[in-house]
C-alpha cells in the first residue's frame, strides 16, 4: 500500500467517525455523567466493536449482511431497540453531571460503560457495510494482504478514537461555560430525544 492510498484512507475515516452518530452521542453523555477518564471506557468499547467488524469484514463475513436483506434488517431492528432502550433510559434519569458524591454513579461500573460503547458499535449496520465496502477500494491484490489490513484496521480505529475522544473533551468544555444554566434534567431530556431519534431513522430506514 502506498502513502497516497493510505492517506485517502485516513482521510475517508476521519471523516465517517468525525460525523456525529450513536456513538458520540454516547460518549458525550458519559463524559458529562462521568468524566473524560470513565468515557475513555466507552470509547474502548466503540473501538473494540470497530476492530470486531474490521475482522468480520477481513474474513468476509460480513459480506453476508451486504447481500441478505434479513441480515440486515435483523441487525438494525437490534440496534433501534439498544437506541430506543438507551434514549428512555436517559430521558428518564437525566444527565446527573459529574458529581463524585452522586451514589448513583460509583453504581455504574467501568465495565457497563465499556458494553455500552460495544453494544453501540455491534448495533450499527451501517458501520458493518461500512467496513466492508471501504477496505477493498484500498488493498492492492498483488501485494501481501495481512499487512495492509492490518495498516487499514489500526488506522481506522486510531482516527475513531480521537474523534471519540474530541468529542468527549468538547463535552467537558460545553459543560464548564454552560453549567449554571443548564441542567442535568433538560440534558437528560435533550440527549435522550438523540438517541430515540436515531434509533427512529435506523429502524424506517430501508438503504443499505
Amino acid at each position: 500500500m502506498n502513502f497516497e492510498n493510505w492517506l485517502a484512507f485516513c482521510s475517508i475515516a476521519f471523516i465517517a467517525a468525525a460525523i456525529p452518530g450513536p456513538a458520540i452521542l454516547l460518549v458525550s453523555t458519559h463524559s458529562l455523567q462521568f468524566g473524560i477518564l470513565r468515557s475513555l471506557m466507552t470509547v474502548a468499547g466503540n473501538i473494540t466493536g470497530l476492530f470486531i467488524m474490521s475482522a468480520c469484514s477481513i474474513l468476509g463475513l460480513s459480506a453476508l449482511v451486504m447481500v441478505s436483506s434479513t441480515a440486515f434488517t435483523a441487525i438494525k431492528i437490534i440496534g433501534a431497540i439498544y437506541l430506543f432502550y438507551m434514549g428512555i433510559k436517559i430521558w428518564r434519569s437525566g444527565v446527573q453531571l459529574n458529581n463524585t458524591n452522586n451514589p448513583k454513579q460509583a453504581q455504574i461500573t467501568t465495565w457497563k460503560l465499556y458494553m455500552q460503547g460495544l453494544m453501540i458499535s455491534l448495533t450499527n449496520p451501517k458501520a458493518i457495510i461500512f467496513t466492508s465496502a471501504l477496505f477493498p477500494q484500498f488493498i492492492v491484490v498483488s501485494e501481501p494482504l495481512l499487512p495492509q489490513f492490518l495498516i487499514l484496521v489500526v488506522t481506522l480505529m486510531t482516527c475513531s478514537f480521537i474523534c471519540l475522544l474530541s468529542y468527549s473533551l468538547l463535552s467537558q468544555n460545553l459543560k464548564a461555560g454552560s453549567e449554571k444554566y443548564v441542567s442535568g434534567h433538560i440534558l437528560g431530556k435533550v440527549f435522550g430525544s438523540a438517541f430515540i431519534s436515531a434509533g427512529g431513522v435506523l429502524a424506517i430506514s430501508t438503504q443499505r
